[in-house]
């Protein structure tokens, strides 16, 4: 047995990976990190007493080299004798926030696979290459205490029978990506190079050949050091979630004497947990903490807009949040905005402003929002989506519906029938939270100012 097989053995058995009579779909991109792993886990099936199987997931970002990456995964799998999943799952190349389209497009097909074969585990070629990189993102574009612990070792797969709990599982987490391509190379095997992880137009992939190198210019042990720092903050969040009850939350307001009581981490983590219980969808930065805290000094009566229709209140002894926007509603709305401009919407208490913008001077983010003025008219409708309506947001090469769109985002409600779209002509032009379509984004390179459309609370 290869020394890697024999450390990749012990780290299942140690973590509890995965038991004897699992059904195991080891997904492979035909990059070297997925093939050594179904290579070492086919080595090992016997070992474990487990149904091997391989899955793909074919984007299509690289036209005629995403199909030979499709092939070369059949035909490996093919060789081995193994069951072959697969599924095309376009996206849109080039476009802001492909990397999260293609993850949640990738766990849809897991979820599927483990309902139609019985698969108990998905087992992913996550590194601590990888480990290293996410942190260091993360570090990058601020994070809390959640965020440093990284990727996790194994993911419960939401959706899945309830006699059985489907997981994904990353064993070759403490593994380094060089001695993969070592075993790789020791073994006459070959494997498909995807080049897209050459594109600096990706962050990663800068940190991945800019940043990391550097930084081990510097320390040595930077990757393994990044990633010990997420398998700390790991066992840290575990502490939290089971040895300390009183942060624990409920859809129940906070009693604020018992808030008070408690040290500051304590009450971060408790408000931090009530938001992600009580308004998931609401972000939880330190700022939005704070705020909330701030609001339970503040006189009985004040309160906070959180955000998609959530608002903080402080009651005389507890803080409440309350959904603004589950209040009933009987008609549609419908406005016009001029470019530049703005209009209040009294149906959603919100203001939605146009202005012009340099595309340079734009965050990231709003980058993703930004619209070439000369592609729309210069007023757009302003309404909440109807039956029938189709949006195309940036990441992808096709139309869905916007019933669908917030069905995936688990929008219910009045806020599902109220969220707001800008339309041009026939076409839906700006749909809140979601990326401008394409075709009405400015062309790369282009420097003239361009509208960007955000929401105000009114």
């Amino acid at each position: 047995m290869h020394d890697l097989a024999q450390q990749l053995l012990r780290t299942i058995r140690k973590q509890q990976l995965i038991k004897a009579g699992d059904r195991v779909a080891v997904a492979v991109s035909g990059g070297a990190d997925s093939v050594a792993l179904l290579l070492l886990m086919f080595e090992l099936r016997s070992e474990l007493g487990i149904v091997l199987s391989v899955a793909h997931v074919n984007h299509k970002l690289r036209a005629e080299e995403s199909d030979a990456d499709e092939q070369f995964v059949a035909e490996l799998a093919k060789s081995h004798g193994l069951e072959f999943y697969r599924t095309a799952a376009p996206l849109e190349p080039g476009s802001s926030g492909i990397e999260a389209a293609a993850r949640e497009l990738r766990y849809g097909f897991f979820r599927e696979i483990s309902r139609q074969h019985r698969i108990d585990k998905v087992a992913t070629a996550h590194t601590l290459d990888d480990q290293a990189e996410t942190v260091l993102l993360r570090i990058l574009r601020g994070t809390g205490i959640r965020g440093l612990a990284g990727i996790h070792l194994r993911l419960p797969l939401p959706d899945s029978p309830d006699e059985r709990s489907a997981e994904v599982v990353r064993p070759l987490l403490t593994f380094r990506r060089d001695d993969l391509r070592d075993f790789l190379h020791g073994s006459n095997r070959i494997w498909r190079e995807d080049s897209s992880n050459l594109d600096p137009g990706f962050l990663r992939n800068r940190v991945r050949h800019e940043v990391l190198p550097f930084l081990a210019t510097i320390s040595r042990g930077v990757a393994e050091n990044l990633a010990d720092l997420a398998e700390i903050t790991r066992g840290e969040e575990d502490h939290w979630r089971t040895a300390h009850p009183e942060v624990r939350a409920s859809g129940d307001p906070i009693d604020l004497e018992r808030l008070a009581s408690l040290p500051l981490a304590a009450q971060r983590r408790l408000v931090l947990n009530w938001l992600a219980m009580g308004s998931p969808e609401v972000g939880s930065s330190l700022k939005v903490i704070g705020e909330i805290l701030d609001v339970c000094q503040s006189e009985v009566g004040s309160g906070l807009e959180l955000g998609a229709g959530y608002r903080i209140v402080r009651g005389r002894e507890e803080l409440r949040m309350e959904n603004v926007s589950s209040r009933p509603f009987t008609v549609d709305f419908e406005y016009t905005l001029t470019l530049p401009g703005a209009i209040d919407i009294p149906e959603l208490k919100l203001r939605i402003v146009a202005e012009l913008v340099d595309p340079a001077t734009v965050s990231e983010e709003d980058a993703d929002q930004l619209i070439d003025p000369v592609r729309v008219p210069a007023t757009l409708i302003i309404r909440n989506w109807r039956p029938g309506d189709r949006f195309c947001p940036a990441h992808t090469k096709e139309p869905r519906k916007v019933k669908d769109l917030l069905n995936d985002r688990h929008v219910a409600g009045s806020e599902k029938k109220l969220w707001p779209i800008a339309v041009a002509g026939k076409e839906i032009a700006w749909m809140r939270g979601f990326s401008v379509p394409a075709s009405m984004r400015p062309a790369p390179g282009d420097s003239r100012p361009a509208i960007l459309i955000r929401t105000t609370q009114s």
